[in-house]
């Protein structure tokens, strides 16, 4: 849950990575549960970080005429980044599995 949910508190910072990296550093060995619940929410908080750099060089590129798909496509994405989060906190407090949709996997 802490790996999910401290995502949120970090992500103010633009590191919402942090938190479910240190969650899946420390208990990875301890409870398969949580490494898979950690590495699940560590690998969507890097997917958002790349989705974030591909918008800014899109803006970047388009000498800023981008931020008319960029702005619209963020604010949705934002809206559905925090539903997933709370689904997948909820999920992880349940004893559940939770997979988040459109995240890129890399790290195993």
């Amino acid at each position: 849950m802490i790996a999910h949910i401290g995502s949120l508190v970090a992500a103010w910072f633009a590191m919402g990575f942090l938190c479910p990296l240190v969650v899946w550093l420390v208990y990875r060995d301890r409870s398969d549960f949580v490494r898979r619940h950690a590495l699940e929410s560590l690998n969507f908080q890097i997917s958002l970080l790349i989705y974030g750099i591909v918008a800014a060089i899109l803006v970047a590129i388009t000498f800023g005429l981008g931020i008319l798909i960029v702005i619209p496509a963020a604010f949705i994405g934002v809206i559905a980044a925090l539903v997933v989060i709370i689904l997948a906190t909820v999920a992880a407090s349940g004893g559940r599995e939770y997979r988040y949709p459109l995240t890129l996997r890399l790290v195993k």
